[in-house]
Parts: structure tokens; sequence; C-alpha cells
């Protein structure tokens, strides 16, 4: 690893070059650098940045996952033939970790991932589909858009068990954002393992789970 961008936190103790984030990259410094292989996101970053970098002669690497098989697949294809390397050992226990998940009592829920203005997750999200494996129905799962924008009023007047409110990419706590919707419970869950595919999926199930079923309930204004 040469290069990551400036919003990369995982190992913590990582010491590569910054290189921006995926919507401003530095692609000149990303060129200097001369990676053998830059990895992407279709959901992440632009068409014409990626086609910046192999205009430089760079191979690029998209991924593209909206479901937790896709998660694995596309982790395995990464790393056995982009990367070369063999396949690690926490992959296939993650793949196994989710093959047991349980989810006899279902509940609804929106998912806010933004505030100011408010936006939800909606259709074919990975997300969605990882509430969905532990129990949890989005109820904006058939919205036209990925991502909309939901006024506040009509977050309130729709009727569901609990509100998820992830860390990332905006930073609710129990101080700002289950407020909006009491008396409705706010299941507080980690962004990381919501909306990230990598190790982070092999805990991601049970910690989820208890964040699920240990919502927060704010107190009556």
């Amino acid at each position: 690893m040469v290069g990551a961008t400036d919003w990369c936190t995982h190992p913590p103790d990582l010491k590569v070059t910054r290189v921006r984030g995926t919507k401003n990259p530095d692609l000149g410094k990303i060129v200097a650098l001369e990676p053998d292989l830059v990895v992407a996101n279709e959901e992440e970053n632009r068409r014409p940045d990626l086609d910046a970098l192999r205009e430089a002669g760079l191979n690029v690497w998209v991924t593209r996952v909206r479901t937790v098989p896709e998660a694995f697949s596309s982790l395995r294809r990464l790393i056995t033939v982009a990367c070369g390397a063999a396949e690690p050992e926490w992959l296939g226990e993650a793949e196994k970790a989710w093959s047991e998940t349980r989810n006899e009592h279902r509940r609804e829920a929106f998912v806010a991932i933004w505030r100011r203005p408010w936006m939800v997750v909606g259709r074919d999200t990975f997300a969605g589909d990882v509430l969905s494996r532990l129990g949890v129905d989005n109820v904006f799962a058939d919205h036209p858009e990925r991502y909309p924008k939901i006024s506040l009023d009509e977050l309130r007047s729709t009727r569901v068990d609990l509100a998820v409110l992830p860390d990332e990419p905006y930073r609710f706590t129990r101080d700002d954002g289950p407020e909006a919707f009491s008396p409705l419970p706010s299941a507080l869950v980690s962004g990381r393992h919501l909306t990230w595919y990598g190790p982070s999926l092999l805990e991601a199930p049970d910690r989820l789970r208890r964040q699920l079923d240990e919502p927060f309930r704010p107190s009556p204004p």
C-alpha cells in the first residue's frame, strides 16, 4: 500500500501518502506514486477521475457492491485476481458469520445518512441488504432513488418501528439526531459495520444486531 484517501482510517497506524478524498483526488500525486493498482468504487469515485488515471497508464479496479454476497465475491476477486494474493482466513470466517444470521422477528425502519437536508438509504444498497439480513426492512427500499432526500415531516409521519442512525457519513449521536424523531426509538449503529465491506464484515452481524436490539429512546421534549 503506497497511498490512501484522507478518510481511510483502518488500520489506525496506516502510514502512507494521503491523496485527498474520493471526490477530489490528487491525481498528480496518485500518478507519481506509480502504483500497480488503483482501487476505486462506483459510488464514491467519479468517472472523469478514473478515466484520467487510466489515461496516465494506471490500472484501475472499480468495485460495485449492492449486497452482502456481492461484497464477498468482489473482495475475493480483488484480493486473489487483482492483487494476486492468497485468500485471507478472515474472508471465509466472515462469509460463514453472515450465513448464520437469523431474522425471525422483523422490524421496519428508515436509515438516515444525512441531515440538512435529510437523506436516507433508498433502493439497491449494501446497507439496506445488511439490515434486511438482520431482520430490519427499509421502508424506502422501493424508492426510485438510491439515496433520496426526504423531508423531516415525511420521516416523522412514516410508520416504522425505529430510526436507524449510523455514525457516518453523518455522525449521528444521542445528542444529534434521535430528538428529531422522538418518541420513536433510534438505533445508533456503527457506520463502518453497516456500510463498509472488508474485515469489518466478520464482526458486523453481532455488533449491528446488538445495536439494533438496544435502541436509544430520547426523553420527551
